[in-house]
């Protein structure tokens, strides 16, 4: 792939028996530390689950490297080119599940998990009267982007679907249901979670959002929005005809916005839709209380700006 920005963004995951997984994630560490990436790769007995960034020469080897490997040599990338890293610093670290959903009886993708379709086959499916659509994401992600007439997720984290689903889903056993996540990862294992819980025709779309998207035939159309990706860029944008919309809205003042912020309380930290006019307005929190805690970071950045700004103005001044 011909690259004309200096970096790259990799998403990849691959559901591989890795023996000794500890060893190879703290042997995988020292491998992306000398060679310079950044990202969140997380590694468990089930297999690898990563997102990294790095220049174009680094990527390209990182993905060499790890091709190498017997268990890894059909492990296929996502590529976004980006102008700077996405990360700023490198994480491996080795986990019971390289996605946290803590079934009560386990689920091998490789055994069980729903068929895989195609951006255009996907996009097909979706303009159907008979099928049921599941966003396989958290609720935060969903809205700020999601599939038109998907199914909003009722939960903050994947080990809350099982419960979500019994409760909310158990009437459409009979239907036609598509899943969707960002990359695809989690719906190997939440298609097969469905298909042992009765589901009849389950299917997921093949890469995730992020590859549909990137469709040429498709072009990203019926996602309205913006998807959430978990680096600092955020969010991307995937529908590339004139049908974009932006269907999240400003926590504070209510119009279409897309933007998420963290909030200003490092007590609170939540990601929130916020529109730049209410960030300075609300001091980028989510609340009143946040707004006058005393260890506001937004506070704390004015106050330092402006004691900068006073000194190089002194400093002019002699």
């Amino acid at each position: 792939m011909e690259s004309q920005k200096p970096y790259r963004i990799l998403l990849y995951y691959k559901y591989v028996h890795i023996e000794d997984y500890e060893a190879f994630a703290a042997e995988h560490l020292e491998f992306c530390k000398e060679l310079g990436v950044k990202g969140r790769i997380i590694v468990a007995e089930e297999g690898i689950n990563g997102t990294l960034s790095g220049t174009v020469e680094q990527t390209d080897a990182y993905m060499a490297e790890l091709r190498k490997d017997p268990r890894f040599s059909d492990i296929f990338f996502k590529i976004d080119e980006s102008e700077e890293h996405a990360f700023k610093k490198i994480f491996v670290r080795p986990k019971k599940e390289i996605v946290t959903w803590r079934f009560e009886e386990d689920v091998n993708p490789n055994e069980v998990t729903g068929k895989h379709l195609s951006p255009k086959e996907f996009y097909e499916q979706l303009q159907r009267d008979d099928v049921i659509v599941i966003d396989g994401r958290n609720d935060y992600e969903y809205e700020i982007g999601h599939f038109r007439n998907a199914i909003r997720p009722g939960v903050k984290s994947s080990r809350e679907f099982p419960e979500w689903i019994r409760e909310n889903l158990s009437q459409f056993k009979d239907k036609k249901v598509l899943t969707y996540c960002t990359g695809g990862i989690r719906c190997e294992k939440l298609s097969g979670f469905l298909i042992n819980e009765g589901f009849q025709d389950v299917a997921q779309l093949e890469g995730g959002i992020v590859t549909y998207g990137k469709d040429p035939e498709v072009q990203g159309k019926l996602f309205d929005g913006k998807c959430y990706v978990f680096d600092e860029r955020i969010s991307v944008p995937i529908n590339r005809t004139d049908e974009d919309v932006i269907v999240a809205k400003c926590h504070h003042c209510g119009k279409p916005e897309d933007r998420y912020v963290n909030c200003a309380n490092p007590l609170c930290n939540i990601q929130y839709v916020c529109c730049e006019e209410c960030e300075p307005k609300h001091k980028r929190s989510c609340s009143k209380e946040c707004e006058e805690h005393e260890l506001n970071r937004y506070v704390l950045e004015q106050e330092a700006l402006k004691a900068e700004q006073g000194q190089a103005l002194e400093n002019a001044a002699k």
